[in-house]
């Protein structure tokens, strides 16, 4: 049986290497800032699940598309915000992607289309680095594919649908990294889990647990307060509501303490 620590929340199961593939691309540089989390990728991103996702029958496959660019505000990633009325993950931040159509040719292809439809990315200027394998959403009942990509020309984003998304930001990786913007979320279950205060947005579940295994793959990550578990009682009521679902389960996300439509959380 697990115990608490010394934040007084219980640990989560030790974290389940995801692992990629890496692809080469069509010979775009790749800047160096981001060839290290390439190469990292590809021995996996330690993932932290309840329940991973190959053991998990049935479910979506689906695909989001995780956008490395270089803006005015030196290298970011592309977020989302959800419409506050969806019925999966209202309101939330997340990487653009979604469902997989039978008529897309991979993952990638998955995550491009729908980042296109949801943002009016052009996909002519991103080159797909990595795919890792899926991680299983329980709040959706998704199989998600993270697919890495780089930004090499980038094109106007915008939030095509307000009734799916609320707004779209270029979050500069120094503000996901600075100390001052990450803290430790109680959930309700009882351990604790990473997430961000960034661009007016409060980053949390199945993406933030990305952000934060991407930062330590990167070795962008700087310390931060691991120790002060914090109470967000929006986003306890959110966690609380899908946990109280038929389906639901805890949603993957990555341990703070360990290296290493929209599917959103």
């Amino acid at each position: 049986m697990s115990t608490p620590d010394q934040t007084g929340l219980t640990p989560g199961p030790a974290p389940r290497r995801a692992p990629a593939d890496v692809s080469a691309g069509g010979g775009t540089p790749v800047p160096g800032w981001l060839a290290g989390l390439v190469g990292a990728v590809g021995e996996g991103i330690p993932v932290q699940v309840r329940q991973p996702g190959a053991n998990r029958p049935g479910g979506r496959q689906a695909a989001v598309l995780i956008l490395f660019g270089e803006g005015p505000d030196g290298p970011d990633v592309l977020l989302l915000k959800r419409a506050a009325d969806l019925r999966n993950h209202a309101g939330q931040p997340a990487f653009p992607g979604g469902s997989a159509d039978e008529t897309d040719a991979s993952r990638a292809a998955t995550a491009l289309r729908e980042a296109e439809e949801e943002v009016g990315l052009d996909p002519s200027g991103v080159e797909i680095l990595a795919t890792v394998s899926p991680l299983y959403l329980a709040a959706s009942h998704f199989h998600v594919t993270p697919v890495l990509a780089w930004w090499h020309t980038p094109s106007a984003v915008v939030a095509v649908d307000p009734g799916e998304t609320s707004s779209v930001a270029r979050v500069p990786v120094a503000e996901l990294a600075d100390p001052g913007n990450r803290i430790l979320l109680r959930h309700p279950a009882g351990f604790g889990s990473p997430a961000f205060r960034v661009r007016g947005m409060t980053v949390w579940g199945f993406t933030a647990g990305i952000l934060d295994a991407l930062l330590r793959a990167g070795g962008w990550e700087r310390p931060w307060d691991t120790a002060t578990p914090i109470d967000v009682p929006e986003i306890t009521a959110a966690i609380s509501k899908a946990m109280a679902l038929p389906r639901a389960v805890v949603e993957p996300r990555i341990s703070p303490d360990e290296a290493g439509g929209t599917v959103g959380g």
